[in-house]
């Protein structure tokens, strides 16, 4: 199976498994009991019914028509795939209330219309108002889009955008405004050549010009050529734009021009095109999947360019997510009747402002980076800056009240913006930041357990993503059969077999051996069984690791923990820094990540031994990009028992706060406490947590931190990521029995940032030096 057929399987797999799709609708209230039930709907509903009938605003009270959006479609321009129908194009509406969901909190119903007469599709869209606080059109090809729109827009009372026309032109413009100014350019005097006009091309050029743009001084080309008066071939969108001018070619237009915008298809512009541009160009290439000249091509033709793309592996990239769920979000929240110009304007000023601030650590940690800042490559805020939703939603809903489409007002600003931080957990970007840093500098990771199905899919997947390069230890046979029978591609990926006796792997044996038996002479070992324990593979796969032939393990699937800990310890040992050795997860919920600790290795701690523990805790947080603030917890509440327990517990909080002053730690507390603010200001206003949530949570002893976690897991519906091993001096970590191929994958990503973190590696150079890796080559190809 090739990459482009494996890549195909896994994208129906993902839509297939499980309930098809990617959505589903979830009753947000309780509906358990008769009562609920009769409340819910008969007889109960008909009060809720008659006060809508009384007040139809009241629909906004309740119902849920104030935070649903409807992403409709006939499929007819669907990606890049054209006139697909829409069937076909229903994934991608579903795929955008994803977007919608994740990124703003917005609930979204998708519709796919069987329509394509322009006036037959309004009334289906029309008649749909009742149901929708708003409405985002989607995939409809040009020039009918534009009539559809204009006519909902002046015939409905809800907010609605196409956002294919008006996502990338509110985007691609603040990115302009700030290329403009590292230029030092003004947006009247600039030449603009446009290449492509198609809806999202005339929609960017009109903002532009709402900009400052003259439209005299810019060229915009279709298929056929520049848009000129002599043309007779122009629809009414592309009448708009016509210059008095002889037909020209592209690469004429680009002469002397200060911007460049593609919207048109993959390596239609060349270096030459490039370099006959003015002093400092800039040039936003913006086709997908190809743009219309490489980010390296253009660099390579300028170096004083202000390179843009679609793409999210270069810099300045124009993404349309970065606009539409924060649009929204602003509209709806403060009923707007319209989205106007006046609102799409702040939306791009609030980006452009937004780029010019200091940049978050979770931001620099995702893109592998120590201090992103405005200039040449970053005029425009990264998709995982989690402060999108608070910065862009509320300059939208001030315009919209400004401008007097808004039906309700909002006056305390900074509450609202802590509202809007609640609603997904300000630090939710956690694992796509993982994910992307993991992306930016993969690590050589080995898997121990790798004769398992769910080790070699997790394998397959870290690999193709490019998060990491897998080692399998394990029988090449057995592997190579499993990855036969369930169709899984294991080509460039290394398989090394401990046990095996052939001289190569024989020798590193004995060099590993060697090197045990050195480490734990004096403490019982034997020449022999520190041979003998090199045919195990967490024992090799920890000596790997050791001697810079991999960066990271993963163990455990398929053994106790204790079994995959004792190694870890024997072969690469604590951290001199580190006070104790710590297990961790991270759980996922609606309120951001927390982050749960000692959930695996220490049984009942003492005071300074949990103080060690929060520690680990804590500047592994920071690590990630977030501000620790810790509750210890107990059953007790600032010293309300004096029991053994809460006072070792305060006690340990004592020694944090003697260690790190400035580090935000309170206990003794119990959880209902520490997560209620209204609690804590009127029973405990000196409490450290008054003005912040929880994010690490302590327990006093490994009992109740494990079943804490697997309740939150099982019961409060949170992803966990773990156990993460805090306290060695190399990155190995611990799979929990049972553990899924995502959650294999989550500790991929785990293990490599905690490599990252632990070591510089020129992985590149290591794969060359390793002596078994012509081996394997000669391996991979027989298999």
């Amino acid at each position: 199976m090739n990459k482009e057929q494996l890549r195909r399987q896994q994208a129906l797999e993902y839509h297939a498994k499980g309930r098809p799709g990617k959505i589903e609708v979830i009753p947000t209230k309780e509906a358990k009991t008769q009562r609920d039930l009769s409340l819910a709907y008969s007889p109960g509903v008909a009060e809720p019914c008659m006060e809508i009938f009384r007040n139809p605003e009241d629909v906004y009270k309740y119902t849920a028509k104030g935070n649903l959006v409807a992403v409709i479609s006939n499929g007819t321009a669907v990606l890049g795939l054209g006139d697909i129908g829409p069937e076909a194009g229903k994934p991608v509406m579903e795929g955008k209330g994803v977007l919608f969901k994740i990124f703003a909190d917005i609930d979204v119903f998708d519709i796919e219309i069987n329509e394509k007469d322009p006036e037959k599709f309004v009334e289906i869209v029309k008649a749909l108002e009742p149901t929708f606080g708003g409405i985002n059109l989607e995939d409809i090809k040009a020039p009918e889009c534009f009539y559809i729109e204009k006519r909902l827009k002046e015939e409905m009372k809800i907010p609605l955008m196409h956002d294919d026309q008006h996502g990338t032109a509110i985007i691609s413009a603040a990115a302009l405004i700030n290329a403009l100014e590292l230029q030092d350019k003004k947006i009247d005097k600039v030449q603009i050549v446009v290449n492509g006009a198609g809806a999202a091309a005339i929609s960017c050029i009109k903002l532009y010009v709402a900009l400052g743009a003259k439209k005299e001084n810019i060229k915009v080309f279709d298929s056929k050529g520049l848009i000129h008066d002599e043309r007779t071939d122009l629809d009414e969108q592309k009448k708009e734009f016509v210059v008095k001018s002889k037909p020209m070619t592209l690469d004429e237009g680009m002469k002397n021009a200060d911007v460049f915008i593609g919207l048109s298809k993959g390596n239609t512009v060349s270096k030459e095109m490039v370099k006959s541009m003015a002093k400092k160009p800039i040039v936003f290439a913006m086709a997908n999947p190809d743009p219309e000249i490489t980010y390296e091509d253009a660099l390579e033709a300028r170096k004083d360019v202000i390179m843009g793309t679609g793409r999210s592996d270069y810099p300045n990239q124009i993404n349309n997510v970065l606009g539409f769920p924060y649009i929204f979000r602003g509209a709806l929240d403060v009923r707007a009747t319209k989205i106007n110009e006046a609102m799409k304007l702040a939306a791009v000023k609030a980006l452009a402002e937004l780029t010019k601030t200091t940049v978050p650590d979770i931001v620099n940690m995702a893109y592998n980076e120590k201090n992103i800042s405005f200039g040449p490559s970053y005029i425009i805020p990264k998709p995982l800056d989690p402060r999108l939703l608070s910065y862009v939603a509320p300059a939208v809903a001030k315009a919209a009240i400004e401008s007097g489409v808004a039906q309700h007002t909002i006056a305390d600003w900074d509450a609202y913006e802590e509202q809007l931080n609640k609603r997904l957990g300000i630090d939710n970007q956690l694992l796509r930041a993982i994910g992307s840093k993991a992306r930016k500098d993969p690590r050589r990771v080995v898997f121990a357990d790798a004769e398992n199905v769910k080790v070699l899919k997790a394998a397959q997947l870290a690999y193709e993503e490019g998060v990491a390069y897998p080692i399998l230890l394990g029988d090449v046979n057995n592997i190579k059969d499993m990855a036969d029978v369930n169709g899984i591609d294991l080509d460039g990926i290394p398989v090394l077999d401990p046990k095996s006796k052939d001289k190569e792997t024989e020798a590193m044996r004995q060099q590993f051996g060697e090197l045990f038996f050195q480490k734990r002479q004096r403490k019982g070992l034997n020449r022999y069984e520190a041979v003998k324990a090199m045919k195990e593979r967490t024992h090799f796969g920890c000596m790997m690791v050791e001697t810079g032939e991999a960066d990271a393990l993963i163990s455990g699937l398929s053994r106790k923990y204790a079994d995959t800990i004792r190694p870890a310890l024997q072969i690469i040992g604590k951290d001199e820094k580190a006070g104790k050795i710590a297990g961790m997860y991270i759980m996922l919920t609606k309120r951001g990540p927390l982050f749960l600790a000692d959930a695996t290795v220490n049984f009942n701690p003492k005071a300074e031994e949990l103080a060690d523990i929060t520690q680990l805790v804590a500047k592994e947080v920071r690590a990630f990009g977030i501000t620790p603030r810790v509750a210890m917890l107990s059953y007790s509440n600032f010293g309300s028992s004096d029991s053994p327990e809460a006072k070792m517990v305060a006690k340990a909080r004592e020694i944090v706060k003697q260690r790190e002053p400035n580090l935000v730690c309170e206990g003794d507390i119990q959880p209902l406490v520490a997560f209620n603010k209204e609690i804590l200001k009127e029973n405990y206003p000196f409490s450290e947590l008054v003005n912040g949530e929880p994010n690490v949570l302590i327990f006093p002893n490994l009992a109740s931190s494990n079943i804490a976690y697997n309740l939150l897991q099982e019961v409060g519906d949170a992803d966990a990521i773990g156990p993460i091993l805090l306290g060695l001096k190399k990155s190995v970590h611990i799979l929990q029995l049972g553990s899924s191929v995502r959650s294999i994958f989550n500790m991929v990503l785990i293990s490599v940032i905690d490599a990252q973190m632990k070591g510089k590696t020129d992985v590149d150079e290591a794969i060359i030096k390793s002596p078994w890796w012509k081996r394997f080559r000669k391996v991979s190809h027989d298999m």
